[in-house]
């Protein structure tokens, strides 16, 4: 009998792995094939650093046991590669110098999510509006690209924040950029840049429908006497509700059936994989028409391991991957894989120093980098 069961425990192991090792490997594929036909391709794509983690404990328990699954497994993993080195930043952390050079842009790149308080109060809200906006002016940055960013007609609205005249008078840009996507009767939501060097043009794109009314924005600025293109834009997100991150939780806990909380789920992700999949190529178009040295600093709400990664990167910089190290999350929720968003500058920089600030007071963790034109 003790015979029998270890010769099931070997087998069940190792159709386990087998089944792993596929999935693996079509999660590989994810960043390649267009989430429109390849949906499910690019859901095992969400999950492929908890693939990569259960079969790198699978490499080490066969690597004692049966070294030819070892080997197998390693070889699986070879797949891996173009994926995982997109995944970590391998870096030695240090301490970000806030001594900024002078030939150097400094970028910061923040999801704000409304600054938390749209109305004017002296809530909890409003108090941490007021800590964004402290932390904003501590980073000394030549451009601020904001998403989720929102703002009032004061004249008509004076109830609610007018952030643009405060970060132009209090944090001193004097020079910025704005879609004015209406979000009620004079109050503004989109994206937004802010400069403190002219910026001498400008262009807008809106992102077809059915995705959200979301926009590829971008400045060109002049900085030491150099012209350089900043883009930025905010990617279809997948509207998860409070609900939502309920199901979520139950899921987690086993409080409900996996079933029926995973159905609504799935099927928000998906429809948010697809429609990012059109905007990124949109976004690549622009990219690749830029006259100037660029960069781009946006909230794709997508992993790296992604088809809207690896399609609008191409071969630019991430400026995390230059700089950073571990992870690099940067979405405070659900899951503590989720790198959803960067910076990427065209080939023509180079990366000085980065920081990812993890403060919770929006959703999403602050980005700051300092970049250097080659030539200079």
């Amino acid at each position: 009998m003790p015979g029998r069961f270890r010769t099931f425990a070997r087998r069940f192991v190792f159709a386990a792995n087998f089944a792993i090792g596929i999935a693996f490997l079509l999660a590989c594929l994810a960043p390649y094939l267009n989430p429109v036909k390849w949906w499910f391709i690019s859901w095992l794509g969400l999950l492929f650093p908890l693939l990569l983690i259960v079969l790198l404990f699978s490499f080490f328990f066969w690597l004692f046991f049966r070294r030819k699954y070892a080997l197998i497994i390693f070889v699986v993993l070879l797949f891996g590669i173009r994926n995982l080195v997109v995944l970590f930043g391998f870096h030695i952390p240090y301490k970000f110098n806030y001594k900024k050079n002078k030939d150097e842009l400094r970028i910061v790149s923040w999801n704000v999510a409304r600054f938390v308080e749209i109305k004017k109060n002296n809530n909890k809200g409003s108090q941490t509006r007021l800590k964004m906006m402290e932390l904003l002016k501590q980073q000394n940055a030549d451009v601020l690209c904001l998403q989720e960013f929102h703002s009032a007609n004061v004249s008509v609205r004076e109830d609610y924040y007018d952030n643009i005249d405060y970060i132009k008078e209090q944090l001193h840009y004097p020079y910025y950029y704005f879609s004015y996507d209406e979000d009620g009767e004079k109050l503004y939501y989109s994206s937004i840049i802010f400069s403190r060097s002219p910026i001498i043009g400008n262009g807008l794109l809106v992102y077809p429908r059915p995705a959200l009314p979301e926009v590829l924005l971008h400045a060109d600025i002049v900085f030491n006497q150099d012209t350089v293109r900043i883009f930025t834009t905010h990617l279809q997100s997948v509207q998860f509700r409070k609900k939502d991150y309920e199901r979520i939780d139950e899921i987690k806990t086993y409080q409900d059936s996996l079933l029926s909380n995973s159905k609504s789920i799935l099927s928000k992700i998906r429809r948010g994989i697809s429609y990012r999949s059109i905007q990124a190529n949109i976004v690549r178009k622009n990219l690749d028409e830029s006259p100037y040295p660029s960069v781009l600093c946006a909230d794709f709400n997508d992993v790296p391991t992604s088809y809207t990664y690896f399609r609008i990167r191409g071969n630019r910089k991430d400026a995390f991957l230059k700089k950073g190290f571990g992870i690099g999350r940067t979405f405070s929720s659900i899951s503590p894989t989720l790198r959803i968003d960067y910076i990427l500058p065209s080939k023509e920089f180079s990366v000085k120093q980065f920081s990812r600030i993890v403060k919770n007071y929006s959703d999403h963790y602050m980005l700051v980098t300092d970049l250097k034109l080659s030539q200079h």
